[in-house]
């Protein structure tokens, strides 16, 4: 029999593949008129320098944890080496997606000229590059360093302890891979908004002048911050995430595998359950490679463009159930069909966040357009229906995730031999497979889910070069629809981020106490059990709250301190040289991006380095002082988490609503553009956007962190 397993390596280099056919599909179209690539030529120099400024710090910062981690952590020094590699992959990874979307805008652009399916298309498959390139370097990357280390680096070590401690190497690849992340999209996140509160309050507002319009002297970094936000954050936040539940699946497996070796299989059989995540996620990229190829509109120009990326999403979904069915059925014993009932459970639950999340984020409904009606009475009244639906948001979602978490957990504990009891260790391990496998299946449409959102600065740029080198009206309304439904799919794309961060939270929890099992020699059903009613344990959880918010709180205040510094300099500007608005002479697009720049890469740091200091620190204090320091760590990780989820997805949802209350009112609703319902929409957008923007997407990012992080430095609280 066919070896399962080789799918992996396959689709990977296939991924790879299919992304470099992308980026010749899209860089042999026309880049339009001169006026046209003058503007694209300012976007894509200032991203690629602000690129090569933030990772020039990351590498800088990641070479000396990676000394750090190598010196502390056994087995020296590799857990640190492969430290190094996670880091870089997701930078590379990010740097990709950035690079292809900075040349896919304008030709995006000069595509529109022609037709709305063809702007579509290029669009998309620009922004798919990113897709089918993060998820298939992220697949190699884990597997590479797990087959390395366990054939050449622990290979003469006995099998079990060769498997676990390629595995403890394998965290500190996805540890690399979430630190890295965390900086790119932070400091995107800083950058997109500082530039987009700077043109928005004095542009829009004060000045009375439209959206990218090419007076304002922040349009520049405006257009820039989008794909430094949303594409290169964007990318290394999803590579993270893959690797991460990749790496957090295969440690629950090394429970299933001993617990199936004790039963009499062999050794080869039973890895399958240590493999069946990288399989699962090789039979994701088929599934999106084939959606990705199926998303166009034909000739009928007022179809929504939503429409055919949703037909694209069904087929990407549909055929990921196939071949989810037939890695269950070669992998996972004979009670396979359970586990394919809980990835199933985790398809459906990526189905379901999107149209949450449309729900509160789209103009269709009800939250947006109360929104919008609030903004006719003023500012603060905005402010405060805003908040409370963003409060709102986080309802739905979570009982989502809960119905899906026990599904898939029972599911997984129904699978168990039978004479298991339902109350022992191993049914217990089984059932938080379970959930591992609902969170494979969640993920399976990853790298189709991650193109939707490349899609969207992209298309956004699109309309500013468009509306900057002032071609006709036409043109223009196909951009905006386009930009309209790149909104609608970043705000989707976020809630998928999260709704999967929080289905793994779980089996990323079941890893860490494993590991703590592991480490300690401790019964594993002791080492599941976190005791809030202790105060040592407690105060771990309390801790983890308090991080979750003063994260949060670093991370807005730092848009605010870099808005300020844009404010100023282009009220300066239109102050210093009045034939700006008399578009008798050109604004210093320049100067705006370089305070972008300098103000992300100064703010970034302290916030990116909390989450790492504070849980290291408490866990080796705690330890040091005689307390039960794994637990305090656990508790850390458990309620920081969930406090975590809350936060991001009501960041996430009301700041998307906000915005779309804005675009809203400016279709022509309340008055339209240049009322004051428009204006109060303005503000609330402008509080809307670092969260929904910078902090948001950061705490997501802060949550796989902890996992990974507590993970790797487990030893060091023990």
């Amino acid at each position: 029999m066919v070896d399962i397993t080789l799918v992996i390596p396959i689709a990977g280099l296939v991924g790879l593949a299919f992304a470099g056919y992308l980026t010749w599909y899209v860089f042999r179209k026309d880049l339009g008129t001169p006026e046209m690539q003058e503007i694209g030529d300012a976007i894509r120099q200032g991203a690629m320098a602000y690129m090569r400024r933030q990772y020039t710090t990351i590498i800088v910062i990641s070479v000396l944890l990676a000394g750090l981690i190598a010196f502390l952590i056994d087995p020296k020094p590799w857990v640190g080496l492969a430290f190094f590699v996670g880091a870089m992959a997701s930078a590379v990874s990010g740097y990709v997606g950035m690079y292809v979307s900075v040349r896919s805008n304008i030709r995006t652009a000069a595509a529109a000229r022609r037709s709305l399916d063809e702007a579509l298309k290029t669009s998309f498959r620009g922004g798919a590059v990113s897709g089918m390139g993060v998820v298939s370097l992220s697949l190699l990357g884990v597997a590479g360093v797990y087959y390395i280390f366990s054939a050449f680096v622990f290979n003469d070590r006995p099998t079990d302890e060769m498997i676990s401690l390629s595995l403890d190497a394998a965290i500190g690849f996805a540890f690399g891979a979430s630190f890295s992340a965390l900086f790119a999209q932070l400091g995107g996140g800083i950058y997109t908004k500082a530039a987009d509160v700077g043109a928005d309050l004095v542009g829009k507002i004060e000045a009375g002048i439209p959206e990218d319009d090419p007076r304002n002297p922040a349009v520049i970094a405006d257009l820039v911050g989008d794909n430094v936000g949303d594409c290169a954050g964007r990318g290394a936040d999803l590579f993270e995430s893959t690797a991460a539940e990749n790496i957090g699946a295969m440690v629950l497996g090394l429970a299933m595998y001993e617990f199936f070796v004790a039963q009499g299989w062999s050794h080869g059989d039973a890895l399958g359950w240590i493999f069946f995540p990288l399989v699962a996620r090789s039979f994701g990229i088929f599934a999106s490679l084939a959606g990705v190829l199926t998303v166009r509109l034909g000739k009928n120009e007022g179809r929504d463009p939503m429409s055919g990326i949703n037909v694209g999403l069904y087929i990407t979904c549909a055929l990921a159930a196939v071949f989810f069915y037939v890695a269950s059925y070669y992998m996972l014993g004979e009670n396979y069909l359970y586990f394919f009932g809980a990835g199933l459970i985790g398809i459906v639950l990526s189905i379901v966040i999107v149209y949450i999340t449309q729900y509160y984020t789209s103009g269709s409904w009800r939250p947006v357009r109360e929104i919008a009606k609030a903004s006719t009475t003023g500012p603060a009244t905005n402010i405060i229906t805003g908040l409370s639906i963003a409060m709102e948001t986080t309802a739905l979602p979570v009982l989502a995730i809960i119905i899906a978490l026990l599904g898939a957990f029972g599911l997984g504990k129904a699978a168990a031999p039978a004479g298991v009891d339902p109350d022992s260790t191993e049914a217990l391990i089984f059932g938080f497979y379970g959930t591992a496998v609902a969170t494979m299946g969640m993920l399976a449409t990853c790298a189709f889910i991650l193109a939707t959102d490349t899609f969207g600065p992209i298309t956004d740029n699109a309309g500013g070069i468009i509306e900057m080198s002032k071609q006709p009206e036409e043109i223009r309304r196909r951009t905006d629809r386009l930009d309209a439904c790149g909104n609608t799919t970043k705000a989707l794309t976020k809630g998928y981020a999260m709704g999967s961060a929080a289905l793994a939270a779980f089996l990323l929890f079941g890893a860490y106490f494993e590991r703590v099992a592991a480490k300690t020699g401790m019964d594993l059903s002791d080492a599941f059990v976190v005791d809030l009613a202790k105060p040592d344990v407690f105060v771990g959880g309390l801790l983890g709250a308090m991080l979750v918010f003063l994260f949060a709180s670093l991370a807005i205040r730092a848009v605010g301190r870099a808005a300020y510094d844009m404010i100023n300099e282009v009220r300066r500007q239109f102050k210093a040289d009045p034939g700006i608005m008399e578009k008798t002479s050109k604004p210093d697009y320049a100067k705006c991006v370089d305070i972008a720049t300098k103000g992300a890469l100064k703010a970034m740091v302290l916030p990116a380095l909390l989450p790492v200091l504070v849980p290291v620190t408490f866990g080796i204090l705690m330890n040091a002082a005689g307390y039960d320091a794994p637990m305090a760590v656990g508790a850390l990780l458990m309620v920081g988490t969930i406090a975590g989820i809350m936060v991001a997805n009501m960041f996430n949802n009301g700041g998307g609503a906000w915005d779309n209350g804005k675009k809203y009112i400016e279709s022509g609703n309340y008055g339209g553009k240049k009322t004051p319902a428009h204006a109060a929409a303005v503000v609330g957008d402008t509080v809307g956007d670092p969260l929904k923007d910078t902090a948001g997407p950061s705490i997501h990012v802060l949550i796989k962190l902890l996992s990974t992080l507590t993970l790797v430095f487990v030893v060091l609280f023990i």
